[in-house]
């Protein structure tokens, strides 16, 4: 079992499906704010046309399920998702049980295992940052393949634009490639985005629609408190 793998899997031990959780890593059972924002966005530009019975969503290191559990009991979506972590799936499976989910224990480096263009939706959320950067050009690869014309790519990950707290862990405990890092806790290294990075890396394939970033958190003395993130809304090119 490798260090990260485990550190994931006794962390989820910690954590069911009536809220109980770690209190430092906050490992939710509802669904992410950012992505309901997302749906919000998608039914206010098209309506249903992405979000319905016949649409599949795709969640890339889905933890306990619970994005994937929102798109199909507020749309009625199928999904796939897929985890490292044996606890988050065995969890995912449990309150996934009575919905059109199915859940599968598997690394983000391997392809994913669903047809060519057969996804509508896939989400990227705190998840591909772990790769290396040639894992995230395959991974990338991967969801370019199954995702229909004109799919979404829901994308979140770590910002590192005018985040102390990042940047003093690229200087303290650098990985073995730039903006990564080695984390602290999981001891393992982790990659972080700026703007201009996911632009990059995402436009000659998608188009971005949007961009947000979160706030700037300090302390009153300057210090960071918590880290920023970045997410993009992007479409698959036709």
């Amino acid at each position: 079992m490798s260090r990260q793998n485990n550190f994931w899997n006794k962390e989820y031990g910690k954590s069911d499906r009536t809220g109980g959780a770690n209190p430092h890593l906050a490992l939710s059972v509802e669904p992410s704010e950012d992505l309901e924002k997302f749906t919000r966005y998608l039914v206010r530009e098209h309506g249903k046309k992405f979000l319905n019975v016949t649409a599949q969503a795709l969640d890339i290191g889905c933890g306990n399920g619970r994005n994937l559990i929102y798109l199909a009991e507020t749309y009625g979506m199928r999904g796939v998702g897929y985890d490292l972590s044996e606890v988050a799936i065995k969890l995912a499976r449990e309150a996934g049980k009575e919905l059109p989910l199915k859940f599968l224990i598997q690394g983000m480096e391997e392809p994913i295992p669903l047809p060519d263009a057969s996804v509508t939706i896939a989400l990227d959320m705190m998840s591909s940052h772990v790769l290396k950067q040639s894992e995230r050009e395959q991974l990338r690869s991967e969801i370019l393949r199954v995702l229909k014309p004109g799919g979404w790519l829901f994308f979140k990950s770590f910002l590192l634009d005018d985040d102390s707290h990042a940047k003093r862990l690229l200087r303290e405990s650098p990985g073995d490639e730039p903006g990564m890092y080695i984390h602290p806790e999981i001891h393992t290294a982790e990659y972080v985005w700026t703007e201009e990075a996911v632009r990059d890396f995402f436009e000659p394939h998608f188009t971005i629609h949007k961009i947000e970033k979160s706030f700037k958190h300090k302390h009153a003395d300057g210090s960071a408190w918590k880290r920023r993130t970045i997410v993009a809304y992007l479409e698959k090119s036709n």
